[in-house]
C-alpha cells in the first residue's frame, strides 16, 4: 500500500505543478494538490518501516478523506453560489476530488483485506 500512496502522491504533485503551471495568474492555490501529494509520499515513505505503517497508512487515508471532501465543497459551493464553473479551477478541484477518492478507497479495500487476513491467521491458530 505504501507504493501506492506513492504513486498517487505523484500524480497530485503533477496535478498541482501542471494546474499552477497553466493558470495565468499562478494562483498558489493551485499548488494545494502538490502538497498533499508530498504528504501522501511522505505518509508512503513511512509507511515502508513495519513499525509504522499502520499509522502512516491512517494518516494518508485521512488525506484521502479530506482530500476528496475539500476540493468537492468548494466547487459544489461556488456553483450554488455563483451558477458558473471555470473550468481550470473547478476541473482541478475535481481531479483532486476523484484521485483522492480512488486512493481512500484503495486504502478502504487494503484495511478490510488486512483485517480478514488478521482473522483467518487468529482462527488458523
Amino acid at each position: 500500500m505504501s507504493s501506492i500512496a506513492i504513486t498517487f502522491g505523484t500524480l497530485l504533485i503533477l496535478l498541482g505543478g501542471g494546474l499552477y503551471g497553466i493558470s495565468e495568474n499562478r494562483s498558489p492555490t493551485a499548488l494545494i494538490p502538490a502538497g498533499f501529494g508530498v504528504a501522501l509520499i511522505l505518509c508512503g515513505i513511512v509507511a515502508r518501516n513495519e513499525n509504522a505503517r499502520k499509522h502512516a497508512m491512517h494518516v494518508a487515508a485521512l488525506l484521502g478523506l479530506l482530500g476528496f471532501v475539500m476540493p468537492l465543497f468548494m466547487v459544489t459551493r461556488k456553483y450554488m453560489a455563483t451558477g458558473e464553473f471555470n473550468a481550470l479551477s473547478g476541473g482541478g478541484q475535481l481531479a483532486m476530488s476523484a484521485l483522492c477518492g480512488i486512493f481512500l478507497a484503495l486504502c478502504v479495500k487494503s484495511f478490510i483485506d488486512v483485517r480478514k487476513a488478521r482473522k483467518a491467521r487468529e482462527q488458523a491458530n
